[in-house]
């Protein structure tokens, strides 16, 4: 892809699509900063050459302008991080944003109000980007997290200016292709997180390239047991997985026991093999599993791993998580965590240390991975 490292001449006014979805405090700062820090080096490098930033981003879900969901936050930590003002617009288009953009001078940054404040950003109007096009003459995609979809400030933008794309996203393909060419094998996969129904086309594509897929999700009071209603769609999904695997060269690998709780207070204790009794429900992977898992993966020479083994974010339902992944990163092994939700769970586990690599993107990793063509990154010409 055309880099920003391709960028002739200086003083542009580029437009940087980034990814500032990041956590807030109550009393509104940044509580996880881990994707600001990630696209400094692009920042700085349009700093250093002299270009006027202008940073556009989203947070969160807004129906409307929702003073909760305001980038303003961003923008004080930006300052004090870059040690020099960070101008702040409080729209993302509109007269008063165009005269921001304007009045830059060579070295300056300006960072937008959130693009989502209005719906025209996620149903890609054109002329939403057009006007966000206005506010500058080359655009810049640094932000991974959103190539996956086709909105206003991801693909119309790139329509009218010419695109390249930062060092983070540069870094994030070039990561995640070891994943998708020849990796290194063994490859195991291990997935958790509670949505197995929609990751069901990511775990068959996993099937046919991974030697062992290691599946920990599903967790509940709907995992599936000998008694499940065939007719539930999670059943049909766990019976078409298995299917897969049959026709596979991958084998799957699914828990032998689990940690349950009763009611909603109720204390921890390991399941009798997988059988979830009423009233109880399946918050980790069982120290068989545990064991089960570590010792697939000690072998593993690439492993790819999305989402916790068991309600982590809870200690007593964090033990299989930290058993599993934070054994990962032996000698001469790669091991890759897709990012979103999932990477603030690792990192406040202190498992980060774990991984060669944590992506900052979370559904544009499984579709990267998936093999899919992600709009935002096809929009970005060749060198």
């Amino acid at each position: 892809m055309r880099s920003v490292r391709d960028l002739k001449g200086t003083g542009h006014w580029a437009l940087v699509r980034v990814d500032f979805n990041v956590p807030l405090t109550d009393d509104g700062h940044v509580a996880d900063a881990l994707r600001i820090e990630e696209f400094l080096p692009t920042l700085r490098a349009l700093i250093d050459q002299g270009a006027r930033t202008i940073l556009m981003s989203h947070l969160g879900r807004p129906k409307g302008k929702d003073p909760a969901l305001s980038l303003r936050p961003v923008a004080e930590y930006l300052s004090q991080r870059l040690g020099r003002p960070v101008r702040f617009a409080p729209d993302c288009i509109g007269p008063e944003t165009q005269a921001a953009s304007a009045a830059l001078d060579e070295g300056e940054v300006l960072l937008l109000e959130n693009l989502r404040f209005h719906p025209e950003e996620e149903a890609n109007d054109p002329d939403f980007a057009r006007a966000l096009s206005s506010l500058g003459d080359v655009f810049v995609e640094d932000a991974f997290g959103t190539v996956h979809r086709a909105h206003a400030s991801t693909v119309g933008v790139p329509k009218v200016l010419p695109a390249y794309a930062g060092f983070l996203v540069e870094r994030e393909v070039a990561e995640l292709s070891k994943l998708t060419q020849n990796p290194k094998r063994p490859y195991a996969a291990v997935i958790g997180g509670a949505k197995i129904r929609d990751k069901l086309p990511l775990l068959k594509n996993l099937l046919r390239k991974v030697d062992a897929l290691l599946l920990g999700g599903a967790l509940g009071a709907s995992v599936i047991t000998d008694s499940e209603d065939p007719s539930s769609s999670l059943f049909g999904a766990v019976r078409e997985l298995t299917e897969q695997a049959q026709r596979s060269t991958g084998r799957l690998i699914l828990p032998e026991d689990f940690i349950l709780q009763d009611g909603a207070l109720g204390p921890a204790r390991v399941s009798e093999g997988t059988r979830i009794p009423a009233g109880s429900r399946a918050m980790d992977i069982g120290p068989r599993t545990c064991e089960r898992f570590r010792a697939e993966l000690a072998s593993a020479r690439t492993v790819f791993a999305n989402g916790p083994l068991g309600k982590a974010e809870e200690e007593p339902f964090a033990q299989g998580t930290r058993e599993v992944l934070g054994h990962l990163g032996l000698p001469g092994q790669t091991s890759i965590l897709a990012g979103g939700d999932t990477a603030g769970i690792i990192r406040s586990m202190g498992l980060a240390s774990a991984f060669t690599y944590i992506s900052t993107g979370g559904g544009a990793a499984l579709e990267f991975i998936e093999g899919r063509e992600l709009p935002g990154l096809a929009v970005i010409p060749s060198e």
